[in-house]
């Protein structure tokens, strides 16, 4: 194993995945399990008659880093390696590239997509794959896309198909699944191993070398005292009083704590129930307490005045839209407190003191002559914006040498990041241009970010396997990982009680190694046989879902107005991905904004204009028109824009999947002769 520099541990937990068995393999980030996973493949490509190997990635960005840093400098030089993802052509002709190649490295989803599809040169079975390699294996659970993989998988297994792939999957933390006890913890360890039909393996005999390979980091809690007076804050709860007071909440509905992810979950629902009942006033009143919390949770985060930006900024995009009282109600509350609210922003005396702890903890790492590189992580995207500005804008932070970037996942929208902004923030933190990273969970784990000598958790509250892969990123001898956060909240509670999960998930797999390998066959395949019975029936119930309604007796109504603007019959899926609307009476129904622009082209289609309801002033946003196969122009419709009106009363759902009727394929062909009569004349 010398070729690849495999260190005494990494030999130990290939070694059954080298006689062939599928196996989990459990080791710390930074512990080298890509490494490992390589010299798997390299073995299995000269043992193994036409070996074909895929490799599965959960992010695009790790399909070219995979490729690029471990598979093609230790297997390009003798085997042909291909790395497939959506940015990419092969994509499109996945099945003969996979016949083409000895190993393909893809998002899962890809060879998702290529199982189900029949056209020849897209279609992959498992069988044609002699080892499936799963990177970040803790994800394969409930619906995620490696579950439905490996479900293909377990029920072949079951019906006694062969061959099958051999599997080996790579994980730094499998997590407890939110179990508190051992029992609980154990069961969800032998869940993971029976959905990816593998034992989960960890070094043993040489742990002392892996424990000096990857040092765990100095653990510091630097701890901030409340704010003695907030007068920000209070004035933004007397606001909010004000309209739960205008609102008329009903008395079968109760209202949590002010400023807390519960009260944003209740307003959300009483959002949906105003909808659901026709209460408009109900529904803009949620919608518009909803921005009041975010400001009070940014407030206890970031800034004052960034609290008061993000409620200017929405307030600003609702100018000269009031449609009825209720609107009017809403934007004179916040125009007739504006200047106060700005003026209590500005005064420093209140101002967040987490902002100076985290200043002292970074000035700790950091200096003139010293060679830090760190990673600050936040909840949000918006988080991640404001702490930018002010490191960017901090006298003591730039004196300090810290040059920071925001890193969040990629994504269309003003606060999401393009695939290549994300790779060039990366670089030039490599390379030393950048030296604080200021992260949302994107870099907790997966990403090729060098070692850092601090991590700062940052107004955070996850479970054990976020805090581990965020811990695992302080990797450089000596380092820190500070939680900053305040004296007796949640953020220490949790991080403390993730403690005992990460030892309770040691334990649980400690003890699922110690059953005998009869006992955990038995297991495993008791657990596969109710997962295929559990999976078929909530597919079943999927089916009856989904075609409770006929489409002609669902309305599309806009959430905001309420006015009916189009018919489920409407609606057709093109690729499996873009709900449009067919009628071309749905045009006198929207007006037109700015052009949607994207990071990246598509095959058949590009993004037009925004679309946006034009009854009245009520401006509701409800998707983009998009140009197919440069002839159709068609509304592509955001569902969690509209309410549906059924035969049993209106509903909302967040996603076209969770719709209750069943909607057609688009026709294009059939589209073109109804839109152009002489079309195939």
């Amino acid at each position: 194993m010398a070729d690849l520099g495999l260190y005494s541990y990494q030999e130990e937990v290939v070694e059954r995945a080298v006689q062939g068995e599928n196996i989990i393999i459990w080791l710390p980030t930074g512990g080298g399990k890509t490494r490992a996973a390589v010299y798997v493949a390299k073995r299995h490509l000269e043992t193994t008659p036409r070996a074909k190997v895929v490799v599965l990635v959960n992010k695009v960005h790790l399909v070219d880093q995979h490729y690029t840093k471990e598979f093609d400098p230790h297997l390009g030089h003798k085997y042909k390696l291909v790395p497939v993802s959506g940015e990419c052509d092969e994509k499109d002709f996945f099945g003969n590239v996979v016949r083409d190649s000895d190993l393909v490295i893809c998002t899962a989803q890809i060879l998702e997509n290529a199982l189900i599809n029949t056209e020849r040169n897209k279609h992959v079975e498992l069988s044609d794959i002699t080892l499936l390699i799963i990177d970040e294996c803790h994800h394969t659970h409930k619906e995620a896309v490696y579950n439905k993989i490996m479900r293909r998988y377990v029920e072949k297994k079951l019906r006694g198909e062969r061959p099958l792939p051999q599997i080996l999957g790579l994980t730094a933390s499998p997590g407890t699944g939110g179990a508190r006890t051992l029992e609980k913890a154990v069961e969800h360890v032998l869940e993971i191993c029976a959905n990816l039909d593998s034992a989960i393996v960890s070094s043993k005999t040489y742990a002392p070398e892996l424990k000096e390979k990857v040092p765990r980091p100095i653990k510091k809690f630097d701890i901030v005292v409340s704010r003695s007076e907030d007068p920000f804050r209070d004035h933004l709860k007397w606001m909010m009083q004000q309209i739960h007071e205008f609102m008329d909440l009903p008395a079968d509905f109760r209202l949590r704590q002010i400023g807390t992810q519960e009260y944003e979950a209740d307003v959300v629902v009483l959002e949906q129930r105003g909808v659901t009942d026709s209460n408009r006033l109900l529904a803009q009143c949620a919608l518009h307490l909803r921005q009041y919390n975010d400001a009070l949770l940014i407030n206890d985060t970031v800034r004052m005045m960034d609290a008061y930006c993000s409620l200017e900024d929405f307030y600003s995009t609702k100018n000269n839209t009031a449609m009825d009282g209720t609107d009017f109600f809403l934007l004179g509350i916040f125009q007739e407190n504006q200047v106060e609210l700005m003026r209590l922003a500005r005064d420093s005396r209140f101002e967040n003191p987490k902002m100076e702890q985290l200043q002292s903890t970074l000035l700790r790492q950091f200096g003139p002559c010293a060679n830090s590189k760190g990673i600050l992580f936040c909840r949000t995207r918006k988080s991640t914006h404001c702490l930018n500005d002010w490191v960017t804008n901090n006298g003591a932070l730039q004196k300090a040498g810290i040059k920071a970037a925001i890193l969040t996942g990629a994504g269309n929208g003003i606060n999401y990041m393009t695939q290549n902004e994300q790779e060039d923030t990366i670089r030039n933190f490599r390379k030393g241009t950048l030296n604080l990273l200021i992260s949302t969970s994107v870099a907790e784990e997966g990403l090729d970010i060098p070692e850092c000598n601090l991590v700062v958790r940052y107004g955070l509250v996850t479970n054990e396997i976020a805090q581990q892969q965020a811990s695992g990123r302080a990797r450089a001898r000596d380092s820190v990982y500070s939680v900053v956060a305040q004296a007796g909240g949640r953020e220490v509670r949790r991080e403390l009680t993730n403690e005992y999960l990460e030892e309770l998930t040691g334990k649980a797999i400690n003890q699922v190694q110690g059953i005998s390998l009869q006992d955990f066959r038995i297991k495993i395949t008791d657990l596969q046989t109710q997962a295929v019975i559990c999976s078929r029936l909530a597919e079943n119930l999927k089916i009856e879902k989904r075609s409770r309604y006929s489409a002609a007796n669902i309305q599309l109504v806009c959430r905001n107005c309420f006015k009916p603007v189009a018919s489920g019959s409407d609606i057709k899926l093109i690729d499996n991905a873009h709900y449009v609307n067919v009628n071309t009476e749905f045009e006198k129904y929207y007006k037109t904004g700015g052009r949607v622009v994207l990071d990246r082209s598509f095959e058949d289609w590009e993004p037009g204009r925004v679309i946006s309801c034009s009854n009245g002033n009520c401006n509701k946003d409800w998707g983009f028109e998009m140009k197919y196969k440069k002839v159709a122009l068609l509304p592509n419709l955001a569902i969690k824009n509209f309410a549906l009106e059924t035969p049993e009363g209106r509903i909302t759902v967040k996603k076209w999947k969770d719709v209750k009727f069943t909607v057609d394929e688009f026709n294009f062909i059939e589209y073109c002769k109804e839109k152009f009569p002489d079309f195939l004349d």
